[in-house]
């Protein structure tokens, strides 16, 4: 019996996907520097995790595309930075993740390096 729960539990996880990438709130920080202040606004992006795999000890001369927590599809947002100069145009647009799923980071319109979802804080001086 013991075997046969254990077989069971292994088909399962095989079968169930184990990624958590998923839509995930975030706030970030915008700012200019021409402007004498910044916002900061809520968003959605993907995070969490995906299956991989390491094939370079069984395949040494096979080219494995890694699998990211990525985006399927962004919209984009745009706000007014207040205490901008009459010249400046105050107006900022950014990214929206609406749908996330496990594949290939594409490189064209994303930065696939690892890193933190900042700003989270403003760099202007806060006088």
């Amino acid at each position: 019996m013991e075997k046969f729960f254990l077989y069971m539990l292994v088909l399962c996880w095989k079968i169930i996907p184990c990624t958590t990438c998923e839509l995930s709130n975030i706030t970030i920080v915008l700012e200019k520097e021409e402007c004498a202040a910044c916002i900061s606004v809520n968003a959605t992006w993907c995070s969490g995790y995906c299956d991989t795999k390491d094939p370079n000890l069984k395949y040494p001369h096979k080219s494995e595309k890694q699998r990211v927590c990525t985006y399927t599809e962004v919209t984009y947002e745009t706000v007014k930075i207040p205490g901008c100069p009459e010249k400046v145009n105050p107006f900022y647009t950014y990214p929206v993740a609406v749908d996330c799923h496990c594949g290939r980071c594409n490189s064209e319109t994303t930065d696939c390096t690892v890193r933190g979802l900042g700003p989270t804080h403003c760099s202007l001086s806060q006088d």
